[in-house]
């Protein structure tokens, strides 16, 4: 599958900036650069992005803020922040507040790519996946419909069906277009990476996800054991406070000491 993609970066270093833009465009993606956070907000606004890259510290919006107000506008896009100062309570904060990955400069060419393609193919196999499923369920129904003797209005069933659009386990319903859980009838909100997380927990479940395969699927991104126990330890506290009674003993969302976590379906 040929992975494409409409990217931003936002950097204030102008020689970064263009050699960031010419490695994807080399590489095939479509690359629209911003020299501060504020340019790449109004840049937002009237285009549609799959992928942001920003630096965490730019004059002006700073890193952190222009990540919420970018999730503001498109709460699902993912967003790869860098900094040039290692510091891991930043980085936890980063995914704290929804960003897909944390990289540290200088930044070597091959991980830029490697991050873009990953990300990007998980979206395109998501987006295909939809699609096949779609195209699934309308064959189906117009089996279904020439098996009992009925005339096909139309060939082109509804596109949003509820196999497609809802992945259920008991009373926890998410939704992959609104990205959203319920339990019961109550909506529930998690940060769209928290949410990814539940994701993969959820397509696996009841089976126990180890930590690297977690980091893996939810943020397109590689890590070393204990850096991603590290990474799930914040996504899985919002889980648990979004999902159980007691987040203190929770009963849907099982820690397997040392190996990953499980969901434990009702």
């Amino acid at each position: 599958m040929k992975v494409t993609g409409q990217i931003l970066i936002i950097e204030d270093e102008a020689s970064l900036r263009k050699t960031l833009a010419r490695i994807l465009q080399q590489a095939g993606f479509e690359v629209t650069t911003a020299e501060s956070a504020e340019q790449g907000l109004d840049y937002l606004k009237t285009t549609k992005f799959d992928l942001v890259f920003t630096d965490l510290r730019l004059p002006g919006i700073a890193g952190l803020d222009a990540l919420k107000y970018i999730h503001k506008i498109n709460p699902a896009l993912p967003v790869v922040l860098f900094t040039a100062q290692p510091d891991i309570n930043s980085a936890v904060e980063a995914l704290r507040r929804g960003a897909t990955d944390y990289l540290l400069k200088p930044l070597k060419p091959e991980i830029i790519l490697e991050r873009a393609k990953t990300i990007l193919l998980n979206q395109q196999k998501e987006k295909r996946k939809r699609e096949i499923a779609n195209e699934i369920e309308n064959l189906q129904a117009e089996l279904k419909q020439l098996e009992n003797g009925e005339e096909s209005e139309s060939p082109n069933l509804p596109e949003t069906k509820a196999k497609d659009r809802f992945i259920k386990h008991g009373k926890l319903v998410l939704d992959l277009h609104t990205r959203r859980v319920s339990i019961k009838d109550e909506t529930i909100n998690l940060p769209p990476t928290s949410f990814d997380y539940l994701l993969v927990l959820a397509r696996h479940a009841p089976d126990v996800v180890d930590f690297q395969t977690l980091v893996a699927e939810a943020q397109g991104a590689q890590a070393e054991m204990r850096e991603a126990q590290e990474l799930t330890k914040w996504h899985i506290h919002q889980i648990r406070q979004a999902i159980e009674k007691d987040p203190r003993t929770p009963n849907r969302l099982i820690t397997v000491r040392g190996t990953g976590y499980r969901l434990v379906t009702d």
